[in-house]
């Protein structure tokens, strides 16, 4: 915090250069170690897949998932942690023995708690107490400490208050998270997609369909069209009690929402600074119910569980691949299997845990085998 003194500029003696030199060489040599163990892990680290969702050869139309839960620590959110830590790190904000600190719902917790293990300075997790036992259960795992609050709305500032008490950094992803990838290439998610879809049929997408949580992806993806000059056109999906659906369609930033999202990972109380809402071409808003419905009949088609983001994207994606069957448009859309939906088998897997949110799939369900039987998106 600053002082509430006020200081006064000494004159500078005719003649005299002053000269203040803050280095620390134990510092340089951590720094320098810090940011060859956070590369090395990317250089470790394969690309993620890009896994086709089966649908009737004679729509001419090819359906992607960037499958970004087989990163080391399960989603899409480690290319995040690692942007932020080598961001942190690069401003000197990250300092050996201080703690950082992170508001999250638990996907970007655990892949910083990771990064923060690597390179050995302590991590807090600040999230609601709702948050999946199987996330902090990785949280901890990574050597993490989860630091629960009861109203989602309030982890901003409680994160800020831990920062100033530890003497510690609050990494704010939902700031830095747009800044803090290089959203011009360096093997980022976009420039990914269009590598692998080189050999494709259609290797340009018509639409790349993301969801939101920070709004760093879908900024890094739109940037990275309008710079490579692509075609494509970016989709977010929100799902219920998120505001940046509401932000996005009425041009209003100051947005709020009672409600926290019941998809872990997406959606916000308020339109956070990394969403950049000029960048993209188009938004859902997606029921959670459909949602669901989506990520089980991901597991149906490819035998592959995921995440409720997953769904809202899966979800989104579908209805764009009804719209281009309807118009007789050939070509590819491309969406994001978040993360693995092993994290949530007591929520988007549980018919109890359905019937308590008072979620009913079974409509969505059908639509989306009404649209795979006939290709007709249901009214």
């Amino acid at each position: 915090m600053r002082s509430s003194a006020v200081s006064t500029i000494q004159q500078t003696p005719s003649g005299v250069t002053l000269d203040v030199d803050h280095s620390d060489a134990a510092y340089r040599v951590w720094l320098k170690e810090a940011v060859r163990k956070v590369q090395a892990d990317a250089n470790r680290s394969a690309d993620t897949h890009l896994l086709r969702f089966p649908l009737p050869e004679r729509w001419g139309i090819d359906l992607y998932l960037k499958d970004e839960s087989t990163h080391p620590t399960g989603s899409l959110k480690h290319r995040l942690a690692r942007s932020l830590f080598l961001y942190g790190l690069c401003n000197g904000w990250i300092r050996p023995g201080r703690p950082v600190i992170e508001a999250s719902s638990g996907s970007t917790a655990v892949s910083e708690a990771y990064f923060a293990k690597l390179i050995g300075v302590p991590f807090i997790a600040v999230m609601p107490r709702t948050t999946s036992a199987e996330k902090c259960r990785l949280i901890e795992f990574h050597g993490g400490q989860c630091h629960f609050v009861d109203d989602s709305r309030k982890m901003y500032e409680e994160s800020a208050r831990l920062a100033v008490e530890t003497g510690g950094h609050y990494m704010d992803q939902f700031t830095y998270a747009e800044r803090a990838t290089d959203w011009r290439g360096n093997n980022n998610i976009a420039e990914s997609i269009f590598r692998q879809l080189k050999l494709e049929r259609f290797p340009e997408p018509a639409w790349i369909v993301a969801t939101a949580g920070t709004g760093g992806t879908s900024a890094t993806l739109a940037r990275y069209v309008h710079y490579m000059q692509h075609d494509t056109r970016i989709c977010v999906a929100d799902p219920e009690n998120s505001c940046f659906f509401e932000g996005w369609t009425t041009g209003d930033p100051d947005v709020t929402c009672d409600c926290g999202s019941r998809i872990e990972g997406i959606g916000r109380p308020r339109m956070e600074p990394s969403f950049v809402p000029g960048a993209i071409d188009r938004m859902m808003k997606v029921p959670d119910a459909a949602s669901v419905a989506a990520v089980r009949a991901l597991e149906r088609a490819i035998g592959r569980k995921a995440g409720g983001s997953t769904g809202t994207g899966l979800w989104s994606a579908l209805k764009i691949v009804a719209e281009m069957v309807a118009e007789g448009r050939r070509g590819s859309v491309v969406t994001l299997l978040c993360d693995p939906g092993d994290r949530y088998l007591d929520k988007y897997y549980s018919d109890a845990w359905l019937a308590e949110q008072g979620l009913d799939i079974a409509p969505y369900a059908r639509a989306i085998e009404q649209l795979l039987e006939t290709g007709v998106w249901p009214e």
